[in-house]
Order: C-alpha cells, then sequence, then structure tokens
C-alpha cells in the first residue's frame, strides 16, 4: 500500500507554445442533427461541408464554430453539422453534402471504418475529403490528414505518470494503476495507447507499475463514445473488486470526459481527503471543467492542443486544395488507414498541470474568469 502522504507531481517542461489565431466562436450556418442553410458572403463561393461528431464536448463546438468562420473568411459557404455521436446520422449528413454540391469536406468521423461507401459517393462526385483530427480509415477517397501528433499525447501522459510518482528514483517501490482508452471505433485510440505505452510499459514488465485488475490490453480498457459516464461506472467496478485496503496510485485516462467520470468514482470511493489524496489522473483537451478540477487539486494534468490552431489548418489545407495549391504536410508515412498512407499535418501538444495551467489563460484559450 502506498504512502498516503501526498506527493507533489513533478512539473513537466511545457513545449514551445504555438501561434495562436485567436478567432470569434460566432458560427455560421446551421449547427444541427439535420437541415441545412448558407450565408453566402461572396469570394471564391465554393461551399464547404463540415461534419463533426458531437456537441456532448466543448472542444467539438468549438472547433465546428472555428473552422466555419474561418472558411468565410477565406471567402467559402459553408454547412456545419454535428451528427449527435451516430453514424447513421453523420452518413446521411455526408450524403446530403455531396448531394448538394459541395465542393470540399472536411470530417471528424464518428466511427472512422463507417464512411467507405459515403466516401466512394464523394470521389465519383469530385468532392475532395480533409480527415479532421479522427483519421478516416478503409477508404482510398481521403486526400489529406489534419491533427496532433497523437502518439506524443499519449507520451506526455505517460511521462507525467513516470515523473508524479517518481518512478526513476524509486526502483524499489511498487505503485498502482489502472487504465482507460478511448473509444474503439476511434483511430486516434489506439495512438494515446501506444504513445502512453512506449513509457508506462517497462514499468509494467517490471513489476514497479501494477494494473491490480490485470485489465493491460487496450480491448480491455476502452471506453465507447469516450463516454464518462462509462468510464466512471468501469471506475467503479474496479475500485470495488480490487482495491480495499490498497489505494489506486495512478489512472491513466486519455481525455478530459473520462477522466471526470473517473474522478466522480473516486470520490464516492472515499477518495480526496488528506488521509486518502486522489491519484495522479490524466487527461487531455484542456476542457474547462478539468482544467478547474486541476487547479482544485482533483484531476492532475491534461494536455492541451490548441484546436484553434487545428481549425487554422484544415482550412488552410481546404483553400489549398479548392484552389489547385498543394497543402502543406510535415508527416507523409505514419498514417496508414488500411488502402493508402495519408499526408498529413500534425501540431504539437503541450502537457499542462497546476504549475503552468496560466498558460491557458496567456494563450487566450479560457479567460481569468472561467476558471474562477
Amino acid at each position: 500500500m502506498r504512502d498516503r502522504t501526498p506527493r507533489r507531481a513533478t512539473p513537466l517542461p511545457v513545449m514551445a507554445a504555438v501561434t495562436v489565431l485567436v478567432g470569434s466562436l460566432t458560427a455560421c450556418g446551421q449547427e444541427a442533427v439535420g437541415g441545412s442553410r448558407y450565408e453566402p458572403e461572396g469570394g471564391k463561393g465554393a461551399t464547404v461541408g463540415l461534419a463533426m461528431p458531437t456537441k456532448s464536448s466543448e472542444r467539438w463546438i468549438a472547433d465546428g464554430r472555428n473552422m466555419a468562420e474561418r472558411f468565410r473568411a477565406a471567402g467559402y459557404r459553408t454547412d456545419l453539422q454535428y451528427g449527435d455521436d451516430k453514424v447513421e446520422n453523420q452518413v446521411a449528413q455526408i450524403e446530403n453534402m455531396i448531394t448538394k454540391g459541395h465542393e470540399l469536406l472536411v470530417i471528424a468521423a464518428i466511427d472512422g471504418s463507417s464512411l467507405t461507401s459515403v466516401l466512394a459517393r464523394a470521389r465519383d462526385a469530385g468532392v475532395r475529403v480533409i480527415a479532421y483530427d479522427r483519421l478516416i480509415m478503409g477508404t482510398e477517397h481521403v486526400d489529406y490528414y489534419a491533427s496532433f501528433d497523437n502518439e506524443r499525447v499519449g507520451e506526455l501522459q505517460g511521462r507525467y505518470i513516470a515523473d508524479a510518482l517518481q518512478l526513476d528514483r524509486h526502483e524499489d517501490e511498487t505503485f498502482t494503476i489502472e487504465l482507460f482508452a478511448g473509444s474503439p471505433d476511434d483511430n486516434n485510440t489506439r495512438y494515446f495507447w501506444n504513445g502512453a505505452m512506449k513509457v508506462l510499459r517497462p514499468y509494467l514488465a517490471s513489476g514497479q507499475l501494477v494494473v491490480r485488475s490485470g485489465q493491460t490490453e487496450m480491448n480491455q480498457a476502452t471506453t465507447l463514445r469516450w463516454d464518462g459516464g462509462k468510464a466512471q461506472q468501469r471506475m467503479d467496478d474496479l475500485v470495488s473488486a480490487h482495491y480495499g485496503a490498497t489505494d489506486v496510485d495512478a489512472v491513466l485516462s486519455p481525455y478530459d470526459g473520462i477522466s471526470i467520470g473517473v474522478i466522480s468514482a473516486l470520490k464516492s470511493a472515499g477518495y480526496g481527503t488528506a488521509e486518502q489524496p486522489f491519484p495522479v489522473v490524466t487527461g487531455q483537451d484542456a476542457e474547462l471543467a478539468s482544467i478547474k478540477s486541476i487547479i482544485a487539486g482533483q484531476q492532475t494534468q491534461t494536455v492541451f492542443k490548441d484546436t484553434r490552431e487545428l481549425a487554422e489548418q484544415a482550412v488552410r489545407m481546404g483553400d489549398a486544395v479548392l484552389t489547385g495549391e498543394k497543402p502543406e504536410v510535415n508527416d507523409s508515412s505514419a498514417y496508414d488507414n488500411g488502402k493508402k498512407v495519408v499526408p498529413a499535418y500534425l501540431l504539437d501538444p503541450v502537457s499542462i498541470d497546476k504549475d503552468n495551467v496560466r498558460l491557458l489563460v496567456d494563450e487566450g484559450y479560457h479567460t481569468e474568469e472561467q476558471l474562477r
């Protein structure tokens, strides 16, 4: 059993922050599961279809609105749709976009392997496709991919756990950990997991990190649709079945929504006191609820991905495609979707904890008032 004295997480060096391109989050077009309307503003005039997965996460709302605004500023019409985490909704929305003659589709897939048939229709209609944040699998009909370095995200989470527990300084001590992964139908899940395991696997193999549940494979740890409620239920079950006198020292969580669910389960089990402090809990997306949780000493870390920059990169790619230019890419080998290697542009993520949370205010991602 671990020493119950609260440990202060070892801060990680912050990667150089990318230049932030700040824009209003004013939406354009219809943001709904069904229907569309256009607000042309002249310029180049082509219509871009933006197919986002859900409104249940604040980051997807912001991504869609940021892209819509930036495409409009570049002279394009936009049709912004949210699929409500239902594959059939997203497929129908994309079909409608093709029928209406949209020249470009930017798609954050709900299920990356479910779009093969509809994207074949897109290619037959001469519609170009950019995969946004989530790689679209099993089809040749995707032209480019805009995302973050997703394996690096996992590495940051794994390294944070190793440093916070000071594993390299306390090689004779053992610590407990439970592992969570993202949705099994999201290709990014594999990259996040592999990045984290690159760091954590040696400690698991040596026995310095112990997974008392025995659930050490990705398919045992996935969380369908990244659902925080499902994560909370699983964490409840893990604590009940495998932890009594022994505490959980760390939880690998790939996403803030999952982290909040995990923390809710830990609170119910009595964690969050001086005698039984919260374990190290990682996350991703720097969502406001998780940033407040970090400030309050509950969640420990998150990975900041400036989605304003990602939206800007997608617009630059789309503009190049629609004007006959070649989009800039910085990875032409890593993202094989089973049918082709998709040329990609990857942005850098940044690890955030209580010691450098101010970066989010400095970069204008959250305001001082929001964090109070």
